[in-house]
């Protein structure tokens, strides 16, 4: 990375401040614990703290919701359900047409773990999270569905009633003559890929605070939302407001989002309507189990791609079906991730063939949102892993299957056959430079040496274009064309900037972007100073968003790689507005022409006389001091605000052709890695990355951006997914388990750079942050496959897939005998156990003390009663805690085959706030060698919900911990006795875990 000089002197005479890499403006603040994120910001008097109650079950009816124990406890103003969030708001608008109703708050039903059921609030965040507990639900549990393929089928369990079945959206497409090129090709050449989900984990999560005005009926709102500010009419709509009472504002700072404070939506609905209830201010910041757990996801994509080849290896034509799941609830701006990418389903590649189904399904998993590199990742894992089964299956080399079909270089602006534009580029000349800057030739032999020693090596390419600055109306292309003409034409990015000059000559800059360690105040100052001849310490930038104040569009926001190319282009125009009247100014102060009239170091003056000049501050201040000396026809230079949109953005024609773009990066990636034949763990031994990302505005930075997105896709690639079982359990809930690289686990890349400028972007630059995004987790599996000689390659590459590669699959477990479960929940994570505990007492009281409520009182842990419903049945009430959380369950316990003072079995179940539990187990008495009675017991048992998502690594020790715990109680109670688990020491193991004896 190039290093950072001082933004105090100027880089040398006459020379621009853009493409400079001088020091980051946020970074003094930052790197010293000023920076200022929402929980920050003070909040005023009587503010009230909010806790969410979430659902433990993928899908389940709502029976009943209890509260009246949470509303009598110390410090709870209210708690909100449902159907009062229904009762004070309108449903989330769909992101297709559909009769069906999407609720921030289950409402009847729960389709996710994790979904919001009931919030309190109270006097502070501890009393709301211990109120939560208290709230009583009831659900009857339905059939849950997470696979995007066997949510197609007639049998699967159905989400919305208004949707076909679980397809919210099912659309065909066809241009040019696939076909007939089908027909003719010499081959057919198809891969079956899925794209896992996964998600950003920005250390900031989620982050509220809503005040209700009631004389105005008026919603005053601060969070870290990123944009689009599209969904500031979804927000006013659902909180049933017209915009102009809905103030949505922005923090100074944010801890990253990479597209997830998109989702914070919904949040920003119910924490408004809780302050509404209230008649206070309310504030919510998500912890880390929520965030996980129950913000947004990437969407996971299955996919069949097949293409029509030629003899030597041209691609004639594309054939994509695309299934794609978006969670529980089509929010706004879903399906965004499918079609984001629908203008370059072709890639980087001359394709003019082409036919496309897209079916959008739901399922019980947490709704989709943002997510970088956003439908980039899922298009081009499917695209470039079937470039190297091409290369494999015609024995071609993948880089000539590659360079063979680029875009030629004469071609651009290039229209793609489904209608992106394609701005600028020279992709064969991006290639040839990589490969030689990168030292590919090199790669290979290092490679075939490494096989030569018989070790598993393999060399990855992919050829991806990034596009950046989304057009609006993409989404559009959803619809039908019938259904576009009657909703009406939707398109553009318009990006927003304002200058502001004050009475004493000082530049402002404010931009409607939400900036997340981007740098946008820094480049922004280098783009004005260059406009005013003034150095970046001279212009002041603000980037919060204040919808009450400041200029905005709907198209505002953080996200699409929008920053360089639109933004600060924005920015830029409005600088050369001012400028232009500055010069008219100047030149009749200075007595020249207006074309003579230049903007250096600090000053206005004549660009053939230096001498003859004035300083900026004083000439730029005349509009406040002394506006009538203006020349006639020079309106004010006090402020001045842009408003751009590009023309290439237009709405979907006739037929679904859409520039879903404005700007089109190219990127060139290979690498080598190698698969350690013990560990199978797969190590990157050289990554190399070529951009061309246009102009660029500050290196440093850009190279920031690359290793950004890198380390995330390396993470997407290696370690990242959120997994659930078949009922819709997350089992990915802690960082323990959603697996995330360091430092230590990401090499760093080789990063080349060629530019070509965009013709169609203020500045020339395209986007940046989100390419690797998109090439680095397919260029590492194609890496992998030729490694291991495999066809299919499934995400993440964790060593367990590897080595069903690589040592074929394991043998089947041998049959579990005896098992005593007699219904097992699919999908449950198991709990097996087997012990035995030894009583002094004889079975006849071991058996009473067993069928006696006070006695199991007494022995179980955390338990707060027992009620005898009948002889054979009874019901407890218990807390427990696994991991780093604890938790309230109401627990069922039915006995059955009773052997009086030999043998029962019992049948249990248990739901609370953090999860649920299905088991059965047997017991048996017999006496013991020395006297008394042997107790043994033998269980398995499957445990869903928030606790099998955050306790992973503990479950099976926290469990015999709490059954040695209850033998070990009724082993006191009856009059001593010992205890063996397991036959090993559960508790001695647990606390060598956590550090010796204390």
């Amino acid at each position: 990375m190039a290093e950072a000089s001082s933004a105090k002197a100027r880089p040398g005479s006459g020379s621009p401040w853009v493409g400079q890499s001088i020091a980051r403006v946020e970074d003094a603040a930052l790197l010293s614990g000023r920076g200022r994120f929402i929980d920050d910001i003070g909040v005023g008097p009587g503010t009230l703290h909010a806790a969410f109650l979430r659902s433990p079950h993928a899908h389940a009816d709502i029976i009943s919701i209890d509260v009246s124990q949470a509303m009598r406890s110390r410090g709870v103003v209210a708690v909100l359900h449902g159907e009062d969030i229904r009762a004070m708001t309108s449903s989330l608008v769909v992101g297709v047409k559909a009769p069906v109703e999407c609720w921030p708050m289950a409402v009847g039903r729960v389709r996710y773990v994790g979904e919001p059921v009931a919030i309190v609030v109270a006097s502070d965040r501890y009393r709301a999270e211990d109120a939560v507990d208290l709230i009583d639900v009831r659900y009857a549990v339905r059939p849950a569905v997470v696979d995007p393929r066997a949510a197609l089928t007639a049998e699967a369990p159905v989400l919305h009633d208004g949707f076909g079945g679980n397809v919210a959206s099912d659309r065909s497409f066809r241009y040019g003559d696939p076909d007939g090129a089908f027909a003719s090709a010499p081959h057919r050449i198809s891969i079956d890929v899925s794209y896992p989900r996964n998600s950003c984990t920005p250390i900031e999560t989620y982050g509220v605070v809503a005040d209700y005005n009631a004389g105005e009926d008026a919603y005053d709102v601060l969070a870290n939302f990123q944009g689009p500010f599209s969904i500031h009419a979804v927000l006013s709509r659902a909180l049933k407001v017209p915009g102009n009472r809905l103030r949505l504002r922005t923090p100074p700072d944010s801890g990253g989002s990479f597209g997830v404070k998109q989702g914070v939506f919904p949040y920003i609905v119910l924490i408004a309507a809780a302050a509404r209830a209230t008649g206070r201010p309310v504030k919510w910041i998500e912890d880390r189990l929520e965030h996980l757990t129950a913000s947004v996801s990437a969407t996971n994509r299955a996919v069949s791609l097949a293409a029509a080849v030629a003899e030597d290896g041209r691609i004639l034509a594309l054939d994509w079906d695309q299934i794609e799941d978006c969670g529980a609830h089509l929010r706004a701006p879903e399906p965004a991730t499918l079609y984001r990418m629908h203008g370059n389903l072709t890639g980087a590649y001359d394709i003019r063939h082409l036919k496309v189904r897209n079916r959008v399904v739901v399922t019980n998993k947490t709704p989709t949102g943002l997510n970088r590199g956003f439908g980039g990742p899922q298009v081009y894992f499917a695209l470039e892993r079937l470039v190297q089964r091409i290369g494999v299956e015609l024995n071609i080399d993948p880089l000539d299957v590659i360079t063979r079909n680029l875009v030629p270089a004469d071609a651009f602006p290039y229209k793609t056959a489904s209608g992106a534009l394609l701005d600028s580029g020279n992709y064969q000349e991006a290639v040839r430079r990589g490969a030689r800057e990168g030292a590919l030739a090199e790669l290979k032999a290092r490679r075939d040496a490494v096989r030569a020693e018989g070790r598993l090596y393999g060399i990855g390419y992919a050829a991806v274009v990034e596009p950046s600055v989304s057009n609006m109306g993409y989404i559009t292309t959803v619809l039908t064309p019938a259904e576009r003409r009657k909703a009406g034409p939707k398109n553009g990015a318009q990006a927003t900037a304002t200058i502001a000059i004050d009475p004493v000559g000082s530049v402002s800059v404010h931009v409607a972007s939400v900036p997340q360690g981007q740098g946008h105040r820094t480049v922004l100052s280098q783009v004005v100073a260059d406009v005013f001849g003034l150095k970046p310490s001279d212009i002041r930038v603000n980037t919060e968003i204040d919808t009450a104040k400041d200029a905005w569009s709907i198209a505002s926001g953080n996200y699409a790689s929008r920053f360089a190319p639109a933004v600060a282009g924005t920015a830029k125009l409005a600088a050369d507005r001012i400028a232009a009247r500055l010069r008219r100014v100047a030149a009749s102060q200075l007595n020249t022409e207006v074309d003579d009239i230049v903007f250096v170091d600090g000053h206005v003056g004549s660009r053939r006389n230096p001498d003859n000049k004035i300083s900026f501050s004083r000439i730029a201040a005349l509009s406040h001091w002394s506006p009538a000396v203006l020349p006639d026809g020079i309106a004010h230079t006090i402020r001045e605000t842009v408003f751009w949109t590009p023309p290439e953005l237009t709405a979907p024609d006739e037929g679904d052709h859409i520039n879903s773009s404005l700007c089109h990066g190219f990127i060139f990636d290979f690498c080598g890695v190698e698969i350690d034949r013990t560990t199978l763990q797969t190590r990157v031994d050289r990554y190399v990355t070529m951009h061309d990302c246009g102009t660029i505005l500050h290196p440093a930075m850009v190279d920031g951006q690359v290793r950004g997105g890198f380390a995330q896709a390396l993470g997407a690639a290696l370690y990242e997914e959120y997994a659930y079982a078949e009922d819709g359990s997350f089992l990915t809930g802690t960082l323990a388990d959603y697996l995330l690289p360091t430092t230590a686990e990401v090499p760093s890349p080789i990063i080349l750079h060629m530019e070509t400028p965009s013709p169609f972007t203020p500045l020339g630059s395209k986007g940046v942050g989100e390419g690797n995004c998109m090439s680095t987790p397919v260029c590492i599996a194609n890496a992998v496959a030729d490694a291991v000689g495999a066809k299919d390659i499934v995400l993440p590459l964790v060593p367990a897939k590897l080595a069903a590669i690589v040592r074929g699959a394991e043998p089947a477990p041998p049959a579990r005998q005896n098992s005593p479960m007699q219904e097992k929940r699919d999908g449950d994570r198991k709990l097996r156990g087997e012990g035995e505990a030894v009583v002094s007492a004889g079975a006849q009281q071991v058996w009473d003390m067993l069928l006696d409520p006070n006695t199991l009182a007494g022995v179980i842990p955390g338990c707060h009663r027992v009620e005898r419903i009948s002889d054979t049945h009874f019901r407890a009430d218990v807390t427990l805690g696994i991991g780093p959380v604890k938790g309230r369950y109401r627990a069922e316990v039915k006995l059955s085959d009773l052997d009086p003072a030999k043998a029962v079995t019992l049948a249990g179940s248990a739901d609370g706030a953090l999860g649920f539990g299905r088991g059965e187990g047997r017991i048996t008495l017999r006496p013991a060698p020395n006297g008394g009675t042997a107790i043994h017991y033998i269980y398995e048992a499957g445990i869903g919900g928030k606790v099998a998502s955050i306790g992973g690594r503990l479950l099976d020790g926290a469990a015999k911990v709490i059954i040695g715990q209850f033998f070990a109680a009724l082993a006191r109670t009856a009059g001593g006795g010992s205890f063996a688990s397991e036959r090993l020491s559960w508790i001695a193991r647990l606390r060598q875990w956590f550090g010796g004896q204390r």
